[in-house]
């Protein structure tokens, strides 16, 4: 008897638990995600329109937040492709627009990854070091895989690759195409067409300015 009363709670016990475990994981809270815009870069060009990035922030994080940080700044807008090559790749990220500078932030530890250098991936631009990214990046035309393992691929162009196609050509070109606005999707900046006027605004005219002497 003794023994049918202990079997008789353990199969009560076994039957409680995994409620109790399912009722404790409901009440769990879930980790919190990223907004899906946060890993979204868009490059407003001078030659056409939108150009939409996905960054990939789990192959090259410190380089995605680099370029994050600068896009939120405003560093990049109005900033020229001072490189591009017909067949190879548009690069820019300069603000002398000679290919020589940079930000004021410390350059970056190279994140070499094996995704491919296939047309329309964005990769860090660097001097000879391999740790010497820092602001520059150029975007590819046509694949060119012997840049594999010796440039920090930190995103791909999803949307808007004619407008990369119609970057001016030119070291430098003669005409060179401009990053109107640098944004992160998830900020929800409108895009900056070509040829937008900035609206200036004018102080209001007082009585005495219109009473004020003309003076020739």
């Amino acid at each position: 008897m003794l023994r049918k009363y202990f079997l008789i709670l353990s199969a009560l016990f076994l039957v409680s638990f995994p409620a109790h475990a399912q009722e404790a994981e409901e009440q769990t809270p879930a980790p919190a995600s990223v907004p899906a815009g946060e890993n979204i870069l868009h490059l407003d060009l001078s030659s056409g329109g939108r150009v939409t990035i996905q960054l990939f922030s789990t192959l090259a994080p410190n380089h995605v937040e680099r370029i994050k940080t600068l896009a939120r700044q405003g560093f990049y807008d109005g900033i020229i492709f001072h490189r591009v090559i017909e067949g190879f790749m548009a690069q820019t990220g300069d603000p002398t627009g000679t290919g020589t500078g940079g930000s004021s932030l410390p350059d970056l530890k190279a994140e070499f990854g094996k995704f491919p250098h296939m047309r329309g991936v964005v990769s860090m631009a660097r001097a000879e070091g391999e740790d010497s990214a820092n602001s520059q990046f150029f975007i590819v035309f046509y694949p060119r895989f012997g840049l594999d393992g010796k440039y920090t691929a930190f995103g791909r162009v999803t949307s808007g690759m004619e407008y990369v196609d119609a970057i001016q050509r030119g070291e430098p070109p003669l005409n060179p195409t401009r990053i109107l606005q640098a944004s992160i999707a998830a900020d929800n900046k409108p895009p900056v067409l070509p040829g937008a006027q900035t609206v200036v605004s004018e102080a209001p005219i007082s009585v005495d300015d219109l009473n004020a002497p003309i003076n020739p």
